[in-house]
């Protein structure tokens, strides 16, 4: 087998996409192409047969193929048949391989200057029918792999399940056992954000102060940011005692229902929502009754009006949980954390396997391409 050094805009052309708004599209067979995917259908593409796609802004350099013509959009690079004379799905896997992603010049907006991936170096092999051979071996591969992540992925989203299941199983005595509202039984309370503007509330910083982020189903023994002692007498700050339950109000993606237990003395921002010690509840009992009512919390402040949905002092202050004997909570705790934690081994295990998997494919164009890397 023969080769040839080249520059890839020696190889082939990248054609910039065509702009189609949602509201000018008709309903067709067609797919039309962002930088990341599938983004609508159309009836019409405008490209020749199979094509691929490479992210130009947002996914930069983000690599796809259509096995048939498309409708690839102005965020897209195109290239068909028109724009080269190799093998497209040999030149899809190179351009996978050439990680286009780390070429963003772009200050604001990710983008991908198409000169700079054309100064790309790149072994050629001279028959196209030679690339077609390594193309489809790579297919088979990578084919493989894939259906090993999917299988992988299965396993790991099972046991998700398996910890709601657990806490299920070890809850379902307590359907039945008198709830309380946790405002009734328990002194709540929430917090602040001391003036960003104001050095001496964060200098020196002496008291941990918690944000949403870090509340995330464990324990909390340390902050991401600290507040100074000034702070804590002149922002509405509580300092709270160790084993304070605190719980998400609002946050990103999944953050709003999470909780955890603190301990360590800290402040909070206003978006926690923090349940102090108390004579009704073991703090990890609660905690993981919340946990296991995850999404019972996000379901109640879903529908709420505004343009975001959150919880609230009136809504956690009103929402019940079971309260038996402390003893009871105690043994409950201690066979539950012993399940939780052979739980979270064999999920760690296993999305460490998720990840090696996940990583094979890079690993298999690299030791296919890597004679091709001529910096």
């Amino acid at each position: 087998m023969s080769y040839s050094v080249k520059r890839l805009g020696d190889i082939c052309r990248f054609e910039y996409g065509k702009n189609l708004p949602g509201n000018t599209r008709t309903l067709g067979e067609v797919d039309v192409f962002g930088s990341n995917g599938i983004v609508g259908n159309h009836n019409i593409g405008f490209t020749i047969g199979k094509t691929i796609i490479i992210g130009r802004k947002g996914s930069i350099g983000e690599v796809l193929v259509s096995q048939k013509s498309c409708w690839p959009i102005d965020t897209t690079y195109f290239v068909d048949e028109n724009c080269t004379e190799c093998d497209l799905d040999w030149l899809a896997l190179v351009l996978k391989h050439l990680k286009l992603n780390t070429l963003n010049k772009a200050s604001g907006v990710p983008g991908l200057n198409r000169d700079d991936a054309y100064d790309k170096l790149v072994l050629v092999p001279d028959s196209k029918n030679d690339q077609r051979k390594i193309a489809a071996k790579l297919k088979t591969q990578l084919s493989e792999i894939e259906k090993a992540r999917k299988a992988a992925e299965i396993i790991r989203d099972d046991i998700k399940r398996l910890k709601h299941l657990t806490l299920e199983d070890f809850f379902s005595e307590f359907e039945k056992t008198e709830k309380f509202a946790l405002g009734k039984k328990a002194q709540t309370t929430s917090g602040s954000t001391p003036s960003r503007g104001q050095k001496k509330y964060w200098e020196p910083a002496d008291i941990p102060w918690i944000k949403t982020g870090e509340i995330a189903f464990a324990s909390i023994k340390k902050s991401e940011e600290y507040v100074s002692s000034l702070a804590l007498k002149e922002c509405s700050l509580k300092l709270l005692p160790v084993n304070s339950v605190l719980i998400a109000m609002y946050g990103q993606g999944k953050t709003r229902g999470q909780s955890a237990v603190l301990k360590v003395p800290a402040t909070i921002n206003q978006a926690c929502f923090a349940v102090l010690p108390n004579n009704t509840w073991e703090p990890e009992f609660l905690q993981l009754w919340l946990m296991y009512s995850y999404q019972e919390l996000r379901n109640i402040s879903e529908n709420r009006g505004g343009n975001q949905a959150n919880l609230n002092g009136d809504l956690l202050n009103s929402f019940e949980v079971p309260a038996p004997s402390l003893e009871v909570q105690k043994r409950v705790v201690q066979n539950m954390q012993a399940a939780l934690v052979e739980i979270d081994k064999l999920s760690n295990a296993w999305n460490a396997k998720f990840e090696e998997i996940a990583s094979l494919p890079n690993k298999i164009l690299e030791e296919i391409f890597n004679e091709f890397e001529y910096e």
